[in-house]
């Protein structure tokens, strides 16, 4: 049932209420807080004045239930539902078994006196997102919906017991970010989890939606008003003096920092926070976004967050009227990232895994489209992704460069029968780009063809480490290394891109190693199919590798021809042939791909590898040819036309069954 005023009434003598309120203390102090002054406020600044604050506190209840002015664009009071998910998790939580991690499934049970400091798998993930409480605000909606007073009574709990075993200490930036073999101990040593500003800024976000919620409950009582209140204001000043440095962190917690100060104004700081978070948006879509949209951490999964993040500030300003404060250049920035992800998204609507880069779903991606398409209603192509093409139109063009940021997308149609190539070779990333310069994803007829391997998990301790370092390898990219070693420069420069024509070109040159330089030169022939030439160039010594990551299923393969073919059913198949000078060996790997968090299956990954002994430069040439039925494989060959690297072009012969193609340019 729905629960109403009515209900509340029947439930305020409920014996679960009056045991939770005799837990819960009356915290004065947070009067000096807030601005008295505030309209709305009178009676309580009466009472407060004169000595009664119980009496104050229970007056500040009444003013924010019955409070209307402010509104958040994550929650419809009036429309509230709960997945079957969100009503495991808010079940499971009554008993402390806490959805922390979607990665970690079941859940952990976290004790019947909870220990916020069990850390079963030493990844950091799991531990630091323990303390965003992702079962809250299911819980909150299960209340609304059931009326039944036991969850608002275990939040109240849960969330006073957070308070008192997470103390806020003061720990030294060096100790926050510090990696393994912590010498922390104690309350210190938990500060780098349940204080770290990035959970702080979800805390300050999701807390007015659980606000918003149980706000009616009686077991939110005056006292547990005032303890709220307090613990609030302790995560908002925190989080001001502690920003993250840069990346999608600062953008996180300035977007959510809004949320503060929009949402509780009567705070005397309201106004400083929200204009923090502001001006810090406003500062850093100049600084984070490149002129082409790119987001400068070169990963689709954190380009998507950041466009979110940006427009979630907009809702936000939009619903209580300040969206003012955000210029023009500001909407422009974002509708520019918007179009990036379009154009390097597939048919489908998922992202190439590059970098830390998790898959999205068509479904999540309608909605983010549909929520776009009422910020830029005049622009038809989000209007287009948003109906599913229904309404409004596809973008005039088909391949499409982004030159700053690195990332190249040759396709011949929108649509799922589509041959789309998406590179990405652009300069040095930050904390989520991986060492990859040079690596592709191929999209063939509703299938990827060489999806990236994605990345697993971020960062901890022991195996997590070990898989987080196996995940970044440059070798398990596709993409060119020295001696199967990471990339030590990546530094990506656009010698050449055109987009039109019979044969399309893209040209990067990637100083990757000391005394080696990687050129990487791809050709579009025909609408059809891909020519990769691979050169290596410098006096550096070692055995040059050339890596590709191959699709999960049956592959015919012969090293007396270089050759790899798919043997799927699907109508999504390719061919790819390399050719090499004298004494070029094939190697198969394991490898794996990862699509989502702690989630990765096995396929092959296979390297072609040439012994580099002195100055001249080791050079491929891959030809890969998608078709829809495996028999249709072509007989294809290969050879350079100019004998040797040249700075200035490049020039060879493809036959493909028979048929001559010249590809060449000069630069």
């Amino acid at each position: 049932m729905k629960l109403n005023l009515k209900t509340v009434a029947m439930a305020v003598v409920s014996c679960f209420a009056l045991g939770q309120a005799m837990a819960q203390e009356l915290k004065t102090e947070v009067f000096s807080l807030l601005n008295l002054d505030y309209p709305g406020l009178e009676k309580v600044k009466a009472l407060h004045n004169e000595g009664k604050d119980a009496d104050a506190a229970k007056e500040l209840l009444d003013y924010y239930r019955a409070r209307t002015g402010v509104k958040t664009p994550d929650i419809n009071l009036k429309s509230i539902k709960i997945s079957k998910t969100e009503q495991q998790w808010a079940d499971d939580a009554l008993q402390h078994t806490f959805f922390a991690h979607k990665g970690y499934q079941p859940s952990f049970n976290y004790g019947e006196d909870i220990d916020w400091r069990y850390w079963p798998v030493k990844d950091n993930e799991l531990r630091w997102q323990l303390h965003r409480h992702k079962w809250f605000t299911p819980m909150g909606k299960a209340y609304r919906i059931s009326g039944d007073e036991k969850y608002a009574e275990e939040w109240t709990r849960q969330y006073i017991d957070w308070i008192k075993k997470n103390p806020l200490v003061e720990i030294s930036k060096d100790e926050f970010e510090m990696k393994g073999d912590s010498k922390l101990k104690g309350d210190a040593e938990n500060m780098r989890f349940a204080w770290r500003p990035l959970e702080i800024s979800n805390r300050l976000q999701d807390q007015t939606t659980q606000f918003q919620l149980f706000l009616v409950s009686p077991s939110f009582t005056p006292e547990f008003l005032t303890e709220f209140l307090l613990n609030y204001y302790k995560h908002a000043n925190y989080l001001i003096g502690h920003y993250s440095d840069k990346g999608n962190h600062l953008l996180f917690e300035s977007q959510r920092i809004m949320y503060a100060g929009t949402f509780f104004p009567e705070f005397k700081d309201a106004q400083m926070w929200r204009k923090s978070g502001i001006d810090i948006l406003n500062r850093e879509i100049g600084v984070q976004v490149y002129d082409d949209g790119g987001q400068f951490e070169l990963d689709p999964h954190y380009h998507l967050a950041a466009i979110n993040i940006f427009c979630k500030a907009l809702y936000l300003a939009d619903m209580n009227g300040f969206r003012d404060e955000f210029p023009k250049k500001y909407l422009d920035t974002v509708e520019n990232m918007i179009m990036f992800y379009m154009n390097v998204s597939f048919p489908d609507y998922t992202n190439p895994c590059f970098s830390d880069a998790k898959l999205t779903t068509k479904k999540e991606m309608i909605k983010n489209y549909k929520q776009w398409a009422k910020l830029f209603p005049d622009n038809k192509a989000i209007l287009y992704f948003a109906t599913e093409g229904k309404k409004g139109e596809l973008p005039a063009y088909l391949s499409k460069g982004f030159l700053t940021s690195g990332f190249f997308v040759f396709r011949n149609s929108w649509g799922m029968d589509a041959t789309q190539m998406v590179v990405k070779a652009g300069p040095k990333g930050f904390w989520h780009c991986q060492p990859d310069n040079g690596t592709f994803e191929l999209w063939f007829n509703g299938k990827d063809l060489f999806p990236d391997s994605g990345s697993y998990v971020y960062a901890g301790e022991g195996e997590v480490m070990e898989w987080r370092k196996w995940f970044r390898q440059t070798r398990v990219h596709n993409t060119l290394t020295l001696n199967d070693k990471d990339l030590e420069t990546t530094e990506s420069v656009t010698k050449l891109w055109q987009p039109d024509g019979d044969v399309q070109t893209l040209v990067t040159e990637n100083p990757g190693y000391k005394n080696l330089k990687h050129r990487r030169s791809v050709f579009f022939v025909d609408n059809t199919y891909f020519v990769i030439v691979d050169e290596a160039a410098g006096s550096a010594k070692g055995v040059v590798n050339l890596h590709y990551q191959m699709p999960k299923g049956k592959i015919a393969n012969s090293r007396e021809d270089m050759t790899f073919v798919t043997q799927f059913e699907n109508g999504s198949n390719m061919k790819l042939q390399c050719f090499g000078p004298d004494g070029m060996t094939m190697k198969k790997e394991e490898g794996w791909q990862s699509t989502a968090y702690r989630k990765k299956v096995k396929r092959m990954n296979v390297s072609f590898n040439v012994r580099k002994d002195g100055g001249d430069a080791v050079r491929y040439i891959t030809v890969i040819y998608p078709m829809k039925d495996s028999a249709d494989a072509p007989e294809m060959s290969a050879k350079f036309k100019n004998k040797k690297f040249d700075e200035k072009g490049l020039e060879v012969e493809v036959k493909v069954n028979g048929k001559k193609q010249v590809l060449k340019y000069n630069l």
